[in-house]
Order: C-alpha cells, then sequence, then structure tokens
C-alpha cells in the first residue's frame, strides 16, 4: 500500500506551481486560499496537523526548523531560477530534483 505525498504549498511558491502539481494529481492545499498572510509558525502548525510537507521558496524554513526543532511534517524548499516558468520546469524534469533542503518529519 502506498501513501500519497500531501502538501501544503507556501505562498511565494507560486500558482503554476499549485496548478501543476494539481493537475498531477498530488494532495495539495495552498495557503494562498487558506491564509495568505500566515506567518511560518501557523504555516507548520497547520502542516503538521494535517501530516503535509510544507513546498516553499522560502529558506527562514530550513532555519527554523532545523534549529528550533519545531514538529513538522517534512519541509521542501524548491530553489527555481525563473518562477515564472516553473510549470514547465517542474513538468519537463520532475519534482525531486529541484529541493535544496529536506529534513525528516519531526512529527509525533
Amino acid at each position: 500500500m502506498t501513501t500519497k505525498l500531501k502538501f501544503l504549498v507556501d505562498v511565494g511558491v507560486g500558482k503554476k506551481v499549485e496548478k501543476w502539481l494539481a493537475e498531477n494529481d498530488y494532495d495539495i492545499k495552498c495557503m494562498r486560499d487558506i491564509n495568505p498572510n500566515a506567518d511560518d509558525f501557523e504555516i507548520l502548525h497547520l502542516a503538521v496537523t494535517e501530516d503535509r510537507m510544507v513546498i516553499t521558496m522560502d529558506k527562514d524554513f530550513g532555519e527554523l526548523v532545523y534549529n528550533s526543532g519545531k514538529l513538522h511534517s517534512g519541509v521542501l524548499i524548491l530553489r527555481l531560477e525563473d518562477a515564472d516558468s516553473s510549470k514547465d520546469t517542474l513538468k519537463g524534469s520532475g519534482l525531486y530534483n529541484y529541493f535544496s533542503l529536506y529534513i525528516p518529519s519531526r512529527s509525533p
């Protein structure tokens, strides 16, 4: 039995990535739709509550979970050269090629 990955997409990632993930049948929720003004702590709390990995372009998340020891369900930090064409980039090369930091889950 495989478990479907669940993602919580941060606002800065962009609509094109959100759309690509949805079109490719990933289980996603978008902070843009939930609370676009949520701070990093609120985002992490929601992600842990729903067992979702955060997808972000905000390097502060790496510092937050690594240095603070905060509970999390995983953080994927995208570093894309051209965020505006990210849909084509991700579709052509695969999501897994674009993360620069992955910190394993510290969920209970």
